[in-house]
């Protein structure tokens, strides 16, 4: 308890360093997984193992999508209990998250073993492309379970105040990955099953310390058996909790298939490759980002359970300046590299490399401002409103994105295309904004009310221990 309880007193700045420089440096990891794993295949396989690998990425972000669902509806929960000090009822909520997570996970391993060809057909593959990506999904859909167990269950990590071991347990995945791949896919030669098999090992290895960690008590909470069975209740409030995170992934897999048939349409296998390309960079901006956004979350969840409303804002603040300096960073490095960084991915195609380079520059023209968006999206997740949450994630990835890419092609071509991105960051960031001025609005009226509760407590106990004291 001693643990989770700096969450509330420790200074906001340094809570928010301490919780976010491991997460962003695990996801950092993650992320350049991505981008070797992308650079293995491009070499060893060519373009058409780089859609393969760009076709597959919307069926695996389902698996995400239930993950997140799970896992980090179940962490907001746990991260407001805990401020509440009602422990025990944290950890029942992460016992029956578990049981959710491995359900879950078989189901959607028997749905995707079932209609994998459909599944890709509708992502984007074409009769070129179907072998690469089937090879791969094949695979790694069998690794479903531990998938979901570890990027579900290292949510917890950090809502315990943890957040060391958290970026352990997503170094020991990326790197046992990265090293795999490269021995399958470029030493043995193995190609995009290679691949495969990378991914799924690495995620058992991952799901297997993790569950370590909490099976043995190693930190403040405990996987206990007593609350593995499923109570209505607590299932009905993590999916409920669950649901901004889940739309946000789910939109991202259905936009993903939408993307793909739509640069398939106007651009052939090769937009795909070189959107592949793009997405993959764009995740080493977006991902830091992402672990200031959950490095936030738990601290704000627990002041916020804890009505310590000025230190909710505190933490706000200094999460949106850290995610803005992220993005900026990116955005110039986009600027000065863009050939540079297509270029890694394979030197032969000089038309991927031209097409990927001028989709870099237009493409990511608007990332200064989504830290804004993501971290903004992220706060009404962390104060217990996911429905604001979901709201606003879905404005950037389906409400605003779909419309542009189902509109501005037919005038633009595959130009309309690459605008679509940066004309969704906007306009979800203005609303994204304007929102959270709102609640922070509401935030100080609350702040204000708790002082003068307490002052006047406080007056009443003075006057009362005045007029008890004794000649």
């Amino acid at each position: 308890m001693e643990r989770s309880k700096k969450l509330g007193t420790e200074n906001p700045a340094k809570l928010l360093l301490l919780f976010s420089i491991p997460a962003i440096v695990g996801l950092l990891v993650q992320a350049f997984y991505n981008v070797t794993n992308r650079v293995f295949i491009g070499n060893a396989v060519g373009s058409l193992g780089i859609a393969g690998l760009t076709v597959a990425f919307p069926a695996m972000m389902i698996q995400v999508a239930f993950g997140a669902m799970v896992g980090m509806g179940a962490t907001t929960l746990v991260s407001i209990r805990l401020g509440q000090g009602r422990k025990e009822e944290a950890e029942r909520v992460m016992g029956n998250a578990v049981v959710l997570l491995i359900i879950t996970s078989l189901l959607i391993t028997a749905f995707g073993l079932t209609f994998m060809e459909p599944i890709l057909r509708l992502f984007g593959a074409s009769d070129a492309v179907l072998p690469y990506a089937r090879d791969y999904m094949e695979i790694v859909i069998l690794g479903t379970v531990f998938a979901l167990l570890s990027f579900g269950m290292n949510n917890f990590l950090r809502a315990e105040g943890n957040p060391n071991k958290a970026m352990v347990t997503m170094l020991i995945s990326s790197i046992c990955n990265i090293i795999l791949t490269f021995l399958f896919v470029t030493v043995f030669k193995w190609g995009m099953r290679g691949g495969a098999f990378a991914t799924i090992i690495s995620q058992s290895v991952s799901a297997s310390w993790i569950i370590s960690h909490f099976a043995l008590g190693k930190g403040e909470l405990k996987i206990r058996r007593k609350n593995f069975p499923l109570r209505r209740d607590l299932v009905a409030t993590i999916m409920f909790m669950g649901m901004s995170p889940f739309a946000l992934q789910f939109a991202q897999s259905l936009l993903g298939g939408l993307l793909n048939n739509s640069l398939k349409h106007y651009g052939g296998d090769l937009a795909i490759s070189g959107m592949g390309i793009v997405m993959t960079l764009m995740s080493m901006i977006v991902m830091p980002i992402i672990g200031v956004n959950g490095g936030a979350q738990p601290i704000i969840g627990y002041n916020f359970g804890a009505r310590k409303y000025d230190r909710v804002m505190q933490v706000l603040k200094y999460a949106l300046m850290g995610a803005t300096a992220i993005a900026v960073l990116g955005f110039i490095i986009t600027r000065i590299y863009s050939v540079q960084l297509i270029t890694l991915f394979n030197r032969q195609d000089a038309e991927l490399i031209a097409f990927g380079s001028r989709a870099l520059l237009i493409f990511t023209v608007a990332i200064p401002i989504i830290g804004l968006q993501m971290v903004g999206a992220g706060f009404f997740q962390a104060i217990g409103k996911p429905v604001h949450s979901m709201l606003l994630s879905l404005s950037r990835q389906v409400l605003v994105f779909i419309p542009c890419l189902l509109i501005l092609p037919r005038f633009y071509g595959l130009d309309g295309i690459l605008y679509t991105g940066p004309v969704a960051d906007t306009v979800s960031t203005i609303i994204t904004v304007t929102w959270l001025i709102m609640e922070l609005s509401n935030l100080k009226r609350k702040h204000q009310e708790s002082l003068t509760a307490d002052e006047t407590k406080d007056g009443s106990q003075a006057m009362e221990s005045v007029l008890t004291l004794k000649p």
